[in-house]
């Protein structure tokens, strides 16, 4: 019997990766999530990462502990306020105090790992070039540069057992577009959890970069955005 064709997927339990792993499913692959406990503000993320595995079919879901709150240096693993209500024009333009230092690096060589440890040449990311907060580890040369390196970097790679596939499926979508595919694909994004400051019950603050680009999504779609929120704007 063939091995199934295999993907690890970056799953945060965010209505993106959520997005992401259904389009991995439709796209045939075996879905393995991996979740970085990445000393986040709330274990809510994590908690809507096991839901989304679960409701997606994941054949695996690790969950891999990687601390950065010893570096520090972002609203989201250190004492630094996290940026609120701020104008839709301004998001984008330069980087947020919500960058995590060389966050996606180190989650895509640990899903570059254990791709390589299940024989997987595909690895699916969430990361969004067009309604983002100003990252510049989700722009598409970012990707294309962690591609080659992927290549260059493994056994697999090296031997010529397969060539490595990093897929961001949403790069050049907007919220909107995103919210739509999702719901196409059976997405329940009433589980996933996106905002940067969440509150103990899981709730959204509303007011957050992110929130903001996730409400708007769903007006644009004409959408009520069925997470549960604080406020909303």
């Amino acid at each position: 019997m063939p091995s199934p064709r295999r993907a690890v997927v970056l799953l945060s339990g965010g209505m993106d990766s959520a997005t992401s792993a259904a389009i991995a499913r439709a796209d045939g692959f075996e879905v393995n999530a991996l979740s970085i406990r990445y000393g986040q503000r709330h274990a809510a993320e994590l908690e809507a990462a096991r839901e989304i595995a679960r409701r997606v079919g994941a054949a695996r879901h690790v969950e891999l502990p990687i601390d950065l709150r010893a570096i520090g240096g972002s609203a989201l693993t250190a004492d630094i306020p996290v940026p609120l209500d701020r104008e839709p024009a301004s998001i984008g333009r330069g980087i947020p105090a919500t960058y995590v230092p060389a966050r996606n690096t180190i989650f895509l060589a640990a899903a570059l790992g254990w791709a390589e440890t299940l024989g997987a040449f595909d690895i699916y990311i969430g990361a969004n070039a067009v309604d983002y907060s100003g990252y510049p580890d989700c722009r598409p040369e970012y990707l294309e540069a962690f591609q080659r390196l992927a290549g260059l970097a493994t056994k697999a790679g090296i031997e010529g057992e397969g060539r490595f596939a990093i897929h961001a499926p949403l790069l050049r979508m907007t919220k909107r577009e995103i919210v739509e595919r999702g719901t196409a694909l059976g997405v329940d994004f009433s589980v996933t959890r996106t905002c940067y400051d969440l509150d103990a019950a899981g709730s959204a603050c509303g007011r957050c970069d992110a929130c903001l680009l996730r409400l708007r999504g769903f007006r644009e779609a004409g959408l009520e955005d069925p997470a549960p929120y604080r406020a909303r704007t």
